[in-house]
């Protein structure tokens, strides 16, 4: 299935491949016919993840099938021309690490040297250079699992946490490039590494990759059953907390707040960012204590982006627009920058759409090419354009892979 195929066309021709017609599938996703036909025409835009969930569901396909997931990760001066295969063959490795013991066969990499590498991939990732992240993790973690099984007691916790937490930014960076199981997978190895770290700080934070991973494989409702998991995880040490813990918490509230607003619960959406607001309230401003970019801003994005998987379009609209991003990371701007691109194109704003997408592509070329709604919107408007599009919106359509 080639990225020139809209996400009408994909669901056209998935159920031409099950052998159903417009009826029985809408009736399936509890819709007409005539609004199938619609969707499958390009004459109405399907963005929402919810109902595309479903509609996956009732084809018995998954959710990347349809938003044509994962992309292809492209060769740069910082990636090389060893990309994601060679980041699989890293999480796909189970010689000694994790739960093992073996000599090592030269001196282990230092807890701080581990600190400083994962500290500049984590940096890496939030400015949104995710060739970079992807060289720098295919390494790091093979070091970082060597250090786990040389290291002895306290060490090898520490160095478990470090390895964890680079699992962690391997599943968030294969969820943008929609490396569903190969994200899921990476989680998990997370988790066992968190959990053998024994630092409740390290395991909220691999809580919340494994609800993005979940939310990467269209499974709205764990995801959101998951943060409250984690909530009750964490609960027991917020009286004490300090800044870093507010954070792992708050983002945590923010994750599920997604999960549950594509799985269109509005009530646990609302008691979600409810209690991020608290910890933000509680942290005072934005901070990104171990990468989580949290704080009232990130809450405000969070606020923008539920209401657009919820359908809500004024709200966003109405807040979104006046948000002032430049204090958090360049990943959060500019995933907020495509948030109200969107709000514009539904609202049938098509100079400003296309203007605040080309503006974030500035700040982050990768990520906006990477990600299923710069290519999603971009390939609307190509689509639905009268007329001959215009020069910028061709150009534009080519860097994304959808011309």
């Amino acid at each position: 299935m080639t990225t020139q195929f809209t996400v009408g066309e994909r669901i056209a021709w998935y159920r031409r491949r099950r052998g159903l017609s417009q009826d029985v599938l809408a009736g399936r996703v509890g819709r007409t016919a005539d609004w199938l036909s619609k969707i499958e025409n390009g004459r109405i835009d399907l963005d929402r993840l919810s109902v595309l969930r479903l509609i996956a569901d009732a084809l018995d396909i998954t959710l990347a099938d349809l938003i044509a997931e994962p992309s292809l990760l492209a060769w740069t001066e910082d990636s090389g021309q060893h990309t994601v295969p060679a980041l699989r063959s890293v999480l796909m490795d189970y010689r000694p690490g994790t739960g093992f013991r073996s000599a090592p066969t030269t001196d282990p990499t230092t807890l701080e040297e581990l600190v400083a590498r994962l500290d500049d991939a984590w940096s890496a990732y939030q400015a949104a250079r995710f060739g970079h992240v992807t060289a720098q993790l295919a390494a790091l973690i093979p070091d970082a699992k060597s250090a786990v099984a040389a290291y002895d007691g306290d060490d090898s916790r520490i160095a478990s946490g470090r390895l964890a937490l680079a699992y962690h930014l391997a599943a968030t960076l294969l969820t943008k490039l929609g490396e569903t199981d190969l994200a899921w997978t990476a989680s998990n190895r997370g988790m066992e590494a968190a959990q053998l770290s024994e630092n409740p700080l390290v395991i909220g934070s691999l809580l919340r990759s494994l609800s993005h991973s979940l939310q990467s494989a269209g499974e709205y409702t764990e995801a959101a059953r998951l943060t409250h998991d984690a909530i009750a995880f964490l609960d027991p040490y917020m009286a004490s907390a300090g800044r870093t813990l507010t954070s792992v918490y708050g983002t945590a509230l923010l994750a599920g707040s997604m999960a549950a607003a594509r799985a269109d619960d509005r009530t646990t959406v609302r008691d979600f960012l409810d209690g991020a607001t608290r910890a933000a309230k509680r942290l005072g401003s934005d901070h990104n204590l171990m990468w989580t970019a949290f704080g009232p801003t990130n809450v405000a994005i969070h606020r923008v982006s539920t209401s657009m998987e919820l359908g809500d379009l004024q709200v966003a609209l109405s807040l979104g627009p006046t948000l002032d991003t430049s204090g958090v990371p360049t990943e959060r701007r500019v995933r907020h920058a495509l948030e109200l691109s969107r709000a514009y194109s539904n609202a049938n704003q098509r100079d400003d759409a296309p203007a605040t997408i080309l503006e974030a592509e500035q700040a982050a070329p990768e990520q906006v090419r990477y990600h299923y709604l710069s290519r999603h919107l971009v390939q609307t408007w190509i689509r639905t354009q009268r007329g001959k599009p215009p020069l910028r919106l061709v150009e534009l359509a080519e860097r994304v892979g959808v011309a």
